[in-house]
């Protein structure tokens, strides 16, 4: 049989390498496969659905994957095979060489099938071919530098020195900002030994002028062979190339690691000379003078925190400070540390308090600064001037702040000074000054009680809080004040404190409760019911349902059943809201659990509550029958307590009422009027509306009509 040419000579010197062979055995049905090209694709005819009604039976998507992954065929795995000769191994090497070719051919940039196939050579001792196809690996991709790498490794991995260098200067050549290529150039010299060549390379590679860790790299070479003087002149071109903080301080470290005091001296002022104006000028300063301190030169360091410390701003030098302080604390006098330092900061607060003396902050950190100091007069004098600053509006916002001041004046002479009659004198020059026409602050007249209560002075304490009443009067101080003569058990003051708030707010239904709760511990219960009376007879409350629930609940305690009913219904003559409704059913469905002597009062009870469920369901219904799902929220209830009764409860009596929920739309219309989307609600169908649903429209009809003659009327 004659060998088939695949490619044409002319091909062969286009697309392959010389080394590719232009013949191979035909294998099966060759002519086909020359005939036939593999582009051709053969598309189906478009057929006309005939019947496009559903199939009988529905097959689901999981069906069809289920159906798949069972009749599917186990995975065939072609056998290994064992190459015996060197005919076999020729042939196998000729056909993965083919594969690889065709691949490269299909996708000419595809460098990682080429690096693939380069490393197949490489691993069938190939050399020759590997490196070939490196370098057309690099013709391709030449700008990444792994690729670089890899080429150069496997050069190094198979001893052929000449050709890694050859590949590397190549390699910095064309990239030389690539740091790595350098570092593996140098490393291969370094491990050859040849300690001259890979300096040469570091030459090569400082021309570039790298960031600082190529030059740390050169200095640390030459540090290993104990080249200091010339890892000196790489310090100086480094300092150069990097005029930065952090250069000049490796730089001077590394002379003082050496002994070379004078040198890492003159680094350190030689940079002061050119970065003291930087952002992080402050760093240089505390590294040189930690450098000073460690060379014992304690005068020395001295002069330079205070040198930079005059000539930093303040804002950017505050880790100097700290250094400063503890430099001082270890070698300074404890005297003079403490007056350098106090002084320096009262000079930064006097400046703060000049350009803005109402801001009351800077105040406060330098009143903390002198009470630190312990002088007594200069931390009132520091007050003084600041209570002085007054706010420029008559505005409670504007004189929270402000008033902090005069608290904390009067707790430092109370606790720290222990002066009571400057105290007190604080007190009233505070409470003086506050405009209490406009606006008040309970905290100070509390605070002015309570102190006079620590000085076993209650007749002070209750002038002050008196005078809160009569000029500011506040919830907070009417509290206080009961709770001070409730302690002190004075029943006749604490009823005309209440009377006074009372007075003052009418609609506090907290006050009416607190009063009515505090005659109630007094055993005074009809005073309590008095108040409670007179409570709901305010036109205006803040918490109506507070007081009627407490009022409520304090019947129940009581024992008053009929008053509790009657309580609820003159509430529900006021509002008929559901919670009052299934409130009113609990309690008759609970009043008399502790005398059910006998079935008949059981029944009694539960009759009570349905009666009060029917009578709840009747007005939702008849009065606002748009009310649904609050209806539906009281058969819920009733439901719930007709099972609580066990074989007394009756749940098909709620049961034929409960409504049927259903989703509907409705629409939402524009700012301007127009329908916009819809939204979806639940609707709740009862079983009475249902009956009456030929009427229904007719009942709307009348029902909206009754409700606008109303309206008519109240108007």
């Amino acid at each position: 049989m004659q060998p088939i040419l695949l490619f044409s000579p002319h091909q062969r010197g286009r697309g392959l390498p010389a080394c590719f062979p232009s013949f191979v055995e035909p294998a099966g049905d060759m002519e086909g496969f020359l005939t036939k090209p593999d582009t051709e694709v053969k598309l189906p005819r478009s057929t006309r659905v005939k019947n496009k009604t559903p199939a009988p039976i529905q097959i689901t998507a999981e069906q069809i994957l289920r159906e798949a992954r069972e009749r599917q065929e186990p995975e065939i795995r072609p056998p290994k095979q064992k190459i015996t000769d060197s005919p076999e191994l020729a042939d196998y090497r000729l056909r993965k060489r083919k594969e690889f070719e065709d691949l490269i051919r299909r996708a000419r940039w595809n460098t990682g099938a080429l690096v693939k196939y380069a490393a197949w050579e490489d691993s069938q001792g190939d050399l020759a071919r590997a490196r070939s196809i490196w370098e057309r690996v690099l013709d391709v991709d030449y700008r990444n530098p792994t690729l670089w790498l890899k080429y150069a490794e496997l050069e190094m991995r198979n001893r052929f020195i000449n050709h890694a260098r050859n590949v590397w200067d190549r390699a910095v050549a064309l990239l030389p900002r690539v740091d790595q290529l350098w570092y593996k150039y140098i490393h291969m010299e370094e491990m050859l030994g040849n300690v001259a060549c890979a300096r040469q390379i570091f030459e090569r590679w400082m021309d570039w002028q790298p960031d600082s860790q190529g030059w740390l790299s050169y200095i640390k070479f030459e540090l290993r062979y104990n080249e200091v003087d010339l890892a000196r002149a790489i310090y100086e071109r480094f300092v150069v190339c990097h005029p930065s903080l952090s250069s000049f301080i490796k730089y001077a470290r590394f002379e003082a690691k050496r002994g070379e005091i004078a040198r890492a001296r003159a680094v350190y002022e030689r940079a002061i000379n050119l970065l003291s104006e930087e952002e992080e000028a402050e760093q240089l300063f505390i590294g040189f003078a930690e450098f000073e301190e460690w060379c014992k030169e304690t005068e020395r360091a001295r002069s330079i925190y205070r040198y930079s410390l005059d000539h930093l701003p303040k804002g950017r030098a505050e880790d100097l400070y700290k250094r400063y302080l503890v430099f001082e604390k270890q070698y300074g006098d404890k005297t003079g540390i403490e007056d350098a330092i106090t002084s320096k900061r009262r000079f930064q607060y006097e400046e703060e308090v000049k350009k803005n003396s109402l801001n009351y902050d800077s105040w406060f950190d330098y009143i903390r600064l002198e009470e630190n100091g312990g002088n007594k007069d200069l931390v009132r004098e520091v007050y003084e001037r600041a209570i002085a600053n007054l706010p420029l509006a008559e505005e409670k916002l504007y004189w929270q702040r402000y008033i902090y001041l005069w608290i904390n004046y009067a707790l430092y002479e109370e606790l720290e000074a222990q002066d009571m009659d400057r105290t007190r004198e604080v007190y009233r020059e505070c409470l003086k000054l506050i405009p209490h026409k406009k606006f008040s602050f309970a905290k100070i007249w509390l605070m002015a009680a309570q102190f006079e209560i620590r000085q076993r002075n209650l007749k002070a304490a209750r002038q002050i809080l008196g005078n809160a009443i009569g000029m500011a009067p506040k919830d907070k101080i009417f509290k206080q004040y009961i709770e001070i003569e409730l302690q002190l058990g004075n029943v006749t003051r604490c009823r005309a404190l209440y009377e006074k708030y009372l007075e003052w707010a009418p609609a506090n239904c907290y006050a009416w409760c607190k009063y009515a709760e505090f005659e109630r511990t007094l055993n005074e219960t009809e005073r309590a019911r008095a108040l409670f009376e007179l409570a709901i007879a305010q036109p205006a409350l803040d918490m109506p349902e507070l007081l009627w629930k407490a009022y409520i609940d304090f019947e129940i305690a009581e024992g008053e059943f009929e008053r509790t009913r009657q309580l609820y219904d003159r509430l529900l003559d006021r509002t008929k809201h559901l919670k009052v409704w299934i409130s009113y059913a609990k309690f008759e469905a609970s009043v008399q659990e502790k005398n059910n002597d006998n079935e008949e009062q059981e029944r009694e009870r539960i009759e009570r509550c349905r009666g009060v469920f029917e009578l709840a369901f009747d007005y939702l219904r008849t009065n606002v029958p748009e009310l649904k799902e609050e209806r539906a929220m009281l058969l819920e209830e009733w439901l719930n307590l007709e099972r609580s009764f066990g074989s007394l409860g009756d749940i098909n009596i709620v049961q034929n009422k409960l409504p049927r929920k259903v989703k509907r739309k409705r629409p939402i219309s524009s700012e301007d009027g127009t329908p916009a989307a819809f939204e979806e609600y639940i609707d709740y169908i009862f079983p009475d509306e249902v009956a009456l649903a030929p009427n229904m429209k007719l009942l709307e009809a009348a029902y909206q009509w009754k409700k606008q003659k109303i309206l008519a009327d109240e108007n």
